[in-house]
């Protein structure tokens, strides 16, 4: 296993805003602005944890992810492209999580669970639109999870009106992630044939996620 360490400081924490409550109502964030500076706390049911010491790996490595879908941590040395793209299949979790380093939110829903029309409404706020992603994620626990790094907010309505809140508040919130200005543009990571996800527990050896 290749391990590259880059810097990034933080504390250990895992803490939930409040309850989710009702979806409806719920008014969006404000714009990211150095006072405060992580205003998606305000969202109800968002998830925040610090990841200190992140770094790469290259595949076929993996990292022992704590949270799924993972939202910080070790990932891939190479991120997966999300300049607006909507991935039909399931992507490996390491490449998605180097996106959200680079201040992007990723949108992922669970194919058995969403219906294809609430999938069509995620897909018309991600296609085209730079720092947005989203993907099929097999096995989720809700229909929706949004990620961004260190935050997550999983729902079970496309209509909710805290998914633009939460990507108002932390889609290139330079507050919020470690590389400000980091591109979402990657040439060498094919958009149609990208590493696939791996539901499997990763293996003894792996890399910690670095919590």
């Amino acid at each position: 296993m290749r391990i590259r360490p880059i810097v990034a400081a933080g504390l250990v924490l895992l803490a939930t805003a409040c309850s989710s409550g009702s979806s409806q109502g719920t008014p969006p964030a404000p714009t990211p602005s150095a006072e405060p500076q992580d205003v998606s706390l305000k969202i109800p049911g968002i998830e925040v944890k610090k990841y200190r010491s992140p770094g790469h790996i290259e595949m076929p490595d993996r990292v022992a992810y704590d949270q799924s879908p993972p939202f910080g941590g070790y990932h891939d040395i190479s991120w997966a492209a999300c300049n607006g793209v909507v991935y039909t299949k399931a992507v490996r979790n390491e490449n998605m999580v180097h996106s959200l380093e680079h201040g992007a939110v990723w949108i992922a829903y669970n194919p058995d669970t969403l219906p294809a029309a609430g999938v069509e409404a995620l897909a018309k706020k991600v296609t085209g639109v730079p720092y947005m992603l989203m993907s099929p994620y097999p096995g989720l626990d809700k229909p929706i999870s949004l990620q961004s790094w260190e935050h997550r907010l999983k729902l079970d309505d496309p209509a909710d009106p805290r998914i633009d809140a939460f990507v108002s508040a932390l889609k290139q919130n330079e507050f919020t992630h470690p590389e400000p200005g980091a591109t979402c543009d990657n040439p060498s990571f094919d958009q149609d044939n990208p590493p696939s996800f791996d539901p499997s527990p990763a293996p003894a050896g792996s890399a910690p996620v670095g919590s």
